[in-house]
């Protein structure tokens, strides 16, 4: 039974390994993951290793640290009800450059709603409202990178 398994080996598309590395470099990001049907390809950049110590030791001591983690705090208990990245991409609050934006801060939006656009290999994936309400936050920027299970868009 062991030589059906391997028999039928996996079919590496070698040009969406290339794109999903050059997709790591772009965005800076550490690791992309998609999966197509049973196929799952992860592509995933190692840290280098000394390079955390020297960045972390010294940020604890200096007071400013502290004041930026305080704030960093109260963010994520307002962001309980933000809607979520559904993957790693590009942000877009409009249709196109110079439209205006799909949402703004304070607009009510119905369930099924454009809230914004998140560009992945080159398809733009529209995120809609989960629901209805009213746009309390809009937590990043047209053109911004984003992450998986990232927080967008805060309706209330």
């Amino acid at each position: 039974m062991a030589d059906e398994i391997h028999s039928d080996p996996m079919r590496i598309d070698v040009e969406l390994v290339r794109q999903l590395a050059q997709m790591l470099d772009e965005t800076q990001l550490t690791e992309i993951e998609v999966e197509d049907g049973g196929r799952r390809i992860r592509i995933a950049r190692k840290a280098a290793a000394t390079a955390a110590p020297v960045h972390y030791a010294p940020a604890p001591p200096p007071a400013p640290a502290a004041t930026v983690a305080a704030p960093e705090a109260a963010p994520p208990a307002a962001n309980v009800n933000a809607v979520r990245s559904p993957m790693v991409g590009t942000a877009y609050l409009a249709p196109e450059p110079g439209a205006p934006a799909f949402i703004s801060v304070g607009k009510a939006v119905a369930a099924g709603d454009t809230l914004l656009i998140v560009e992945a290999m080159k398809v733009m994936n529209p995120i809609l409202a989960p629901s209805a309400g009213t746009v309390k936050a809009i937590l990043v920027e047209s053109g911004q990178p984003i992450e998986f299970d990232q927080p967008l868009v805060v309706v209330e």
